[in-house]
């Protein structure tokens, strides 16, 4: 019988009670041993245990490591490093902005010793 995970765990159960399903009225559990008692529903044609998304650790047919793996597809990549040419730019910038800092105290000096 099936787990599902669900963002709003609460309304799922309430669809299904209002579908007639059993859920957490202290139904017996055969298959769904493990469910929270709070969390578990059954109908005549089976059991499902509901999860939200906090519960993923606890459940016994879907592990954490099969939903990373499902998602890390839709999970974009971190930015990568900017590449070794950005760094030489910035390097070759700053030696350009100094020495125009150097060359422009030499002329003002230059400029108040002549007469």
């Amino acid at each position: 019988m099936p787990e599902q995970i669900s963002k709003y765990p609460d309304v799922t159960l309430q669809v299904l009670k209002g579908a007639g399903a059993k859920c957490g009225e202290g139904a017996e559990q055969k298959i769904l041993k493990q469910c929270p008692a709070e969390r578990f529903c059954s109908l005549p044609t089976g059991e499902i245990c509901v999860y939200g998304i906090d519960g993923i650790a606890n459940m016994t047919q879907i592990s954490p490591r099969e939903i990373a793996t499902a998602i890390a597809p839709l999970v974009p990549p971190e930015p990568a490093d900017p590449p070794a040419a950005v760094w030489v730019e910035a390097i070759i910038l700053g030696i350009v902005f100094f020495a125009g800092i150097v060359l422009g105290r030499f002329l003002r000096k230059r400029r108040s010793v002549s007469p």
